[in-house]
Formats: C-alpha cells, sequence, structure tokens
C-alpha cells in the first residue's frame, strides 16, 4: 500500500487522498499545510488499495474528509463513492472528487453517488490554494 503521511497532529483532521499522480498529492499536501498545519493529508494512490485502507482505519480514526481523484487505478473515484455509500460507516464523511476531467457526465455521476462537489484541477498554485480552501471548509 503507497501512502505519504505526516504526524499526526489531531485525528479529526485527517484528510484522505486518493490520487496517483505524485506530484497533485505533493501540491496539495502543500498548500493544506500552508493553510492550517493540522491538516494531516494521506494519500494512497490506487483505489483498491484506497478502500482496503480506509476500512482497516478505527472508527475513531476515520477521515474528516475523502478527496478522489476520478480517474485512480483499479477503482476510480466513482467506483469507491457507489462502494462508501454502500457502507453506512463512511456516509457522514464529506466527499470531494477532483478531476482533470471538466466532463458533465463524471461530474453528475460522482454528485449522484454522494460526491459533495466535483473540482477540475486548477492549472496553477494561486487557483490550488483556493481550490485547497473549498475543499477544507467541508472537514469543518
Amino acid at each position: 500500500m503507497e501512502k505519504n503521511s505526516k504526524t499526526l497532529k489531531n485525528r479529526n483532521k485527517l484528510i484522505l487522498l486518493g490520487e496517483d499522480d505524485m506530484d497533485d498529492q505533493e501540491f496539495l499536501e502543500e498548500v493544506f499545510l500552508s493553510i492550517d498545519s493540522s491538516y494531516q493529508l494521506q494519500s494512497i494512490s490506487n483505489g483498491k488499495n484506497f478502500i482496503i485502507h480506509l476500512d482497516k482505519l478505527d472508527d475513531n480514526d476515520l477521515p474528516c474528509l475523502i478527496i478522489l481523484d476520478y480517474t485512480l487505478p483499479q477503482l476510480n473515484g466513482a467506483e469507491i463513492l457507489k462502494i462508501l455509500d454502500a457502507t453506512g460507516r463512511y456516509k457522514a464523511i464529506p466527499k470531494v472528487v477532483w478531476s482533470t476531467s471538466n466532463s458533465s457526465v463524471f461530474r453528475a455521476k460522482c454528485l449522484e453517488l454522494g460526491a459533495l462537489d466535483y473540482i477540475v484541477k486548477p492549472s496553477n498554485i494561486a487557483s490550488l490554494k483556493q481550490v485547497a480552501k473549498h475543499i477544507i471548509s467541508f472537514c469543518n
């Protein structure tokens, strides 16, 4: 299982990220930490491993937010949302999908499956910071 993790400062400020692009993982982590260093971003680069990791967490250790790239290997963001929706344990966790695709079909599908938002990945750091602030707002 691939994951990156900073020291856990506050368990209910854990954000679980399903993202296979290492640059996107690092950029997002840097931006989140610049906004509020008490957040911990944990990244998993494979859809099946994402579900396995989440299932292994104790109820007290569940993330305050789940962010999913739409195009993860083995299980994509929509497939993960469908699994999470079928499991009552995860219904209360806010979920956001972020993707390079601006597809209205993907967006509608993800929102229907329980995502609170579908965000197209920004192309510059200033936009990424705005997006990160928006995403973190779901964790409060």
